[in-house]
């Protein structure tokens, strides 16, 4: 782990790797272990479940239940998306004062894989407990598959209306905020699809979140080959990439891709973590991946050299662990982890328990 200056790779090499790599460098690694199981939701007496009234045009809680002693499920009515989208929230053992908020984003399949029933980080990693002595709010949306966490320029006929953007950045923190005593500091963090999305809300949000961890992530969306292949991963999931930005080259392209606009990112902290594309065998079955892992996050690692070479062009520190390891859970949840210090840090906690 170390703050980078490294280049990038040779044209044709990142052009093959990009190429074969990206088009599927989102996908969830389906054939991954789970690490944790989510406890089946008990209600808590006194807590009232209202729907949202006919034309409501602001977001606002439709129930809150604990579905834990420190696990929250939340459920809000979004009116840019006209519909209710659940997120679960882990909460610190000390809840008697304000304090800050790390929002984590899913890759691809966002929920596909549990039925909707919670995010990935959930099912996948070890979160709950190592985060149970944190202080801070852990908010996890559950959604948004193949959405890359943006808005949407139409509504597309089989993912819907995606306007992640709008929810995650306007709609969804003052509710984080009022209902969970958040104290306005944020962080943001995701895997694959998820860590292109938390950057990009980060460049076009500046200053609302004070750190970035970015897992396995393509954060160069303006090279050809990784604008294809980006488009290519929404189809495996039946979308039309041209209801996101239009076709590559539209200028909400640029608009969107964190290499271009890295400079804004100035004093936010930033941790990256990509693998080489090969298997770390010490963690047994929680390092193997889907038949095509290796692929993936060589592409992945090829993306984030990219982005390298942008923020040190931009004067922007970055933080990157260049790791072994394939495009899976076993990895992120290692991520998760390492990368504690330097989100606990940006959102001004302690590292340690607390």
């Amino acid at each position: 782990m170390h703050t980078t200056t490294s280049g990038t790779a040779t044209a044709p090499t990142r052009a093959l790797a990009v190429l074969l790599a990206l088009v599927a460098i989102v996908t969830a690694a389906a054939l991954s272990p789970s690490i944790a199981q989510a406890a089946p939701p008990t209600p808590t007496p006194g807590v009232t479940t209202t729907p949202p009234a006919a034309g409501a045009t602001a977001a606002r809680v439709v129930s809150v239940v604990m579905t834990a002693p420190q696990k929250a499920r939340l459920r809000v009515f979004s009116p840019s998306m006209r519909k209710t989208i659940s997120v679960d929230v882990l909460l610190p053992r000390d809840r008697s004062r304000p304090r800050p908020s790390l929002y984590l984003l899913d890759g691809i399949d966002a929920g596909v894989l549990t039925g909707y029933r919670q995010s990935g980080w959930t099912d996948q990693t070890d979160i709950v407990r190592f985060m149970a002595d944190k202080s801070v709010n852990v908010v996890l949306p559950i959604g948004g598959t193949a959405s890359y966490y943006t808005d949407w320029d139409r509504t597309d006929p089989v993912l819907g209306v995606n306007k992640w953007d709008t929810f995650l950045a306007s709609e969804l923190p003052p509710i984080i905020d009022r209902t969970f005593a958040g104290n306005g500091v944020n962080a943001i963090g995701g895997v694959s699809m998820g860590a292109t999305g938390a950057m990009m809300l980060a460049v076009r949000h500046p200053g609302l979140y004070r750190g970035v961890a970015a897992f396995s992530g393509c954060l160069d969306l303006l090279d050809p080959n990784a604008a294809a292949a980006t488009q290519g991963s929404i189809l495996t999931r039946g979308g039309n990439p041209d209801n996101m930005w239009g076709p590559p080259g539209d200028a909400q392209w640029r608009a969107h891709d964190p290499a271009s606009q890295v400079g804004v990112l100035k004093g936010t902290s930033l941790y990256l973590a990509v693998g080489n594309g090969l298997p770390d065998f010490s963690l047994g079955l929680a390092g193997l991946a889907s038949p095509v892992g290796g692929v993936l996050e060589s592409g992945a690692l090829t993306c984030t050299r990219l982005f390298a070479g942008a923020a040190r062009r931009a004067g922007v520190a970055t933080t990157i662990n260049y790791r072994s390891g394939l495009h899976s859970w076993g990895y992120w949840n290692q991520d998760l982890h390492r990368s504690w210090p330097t989100v606990a840090r940006a959102l001004g906690v302690p590292v340690g328990r607390r």
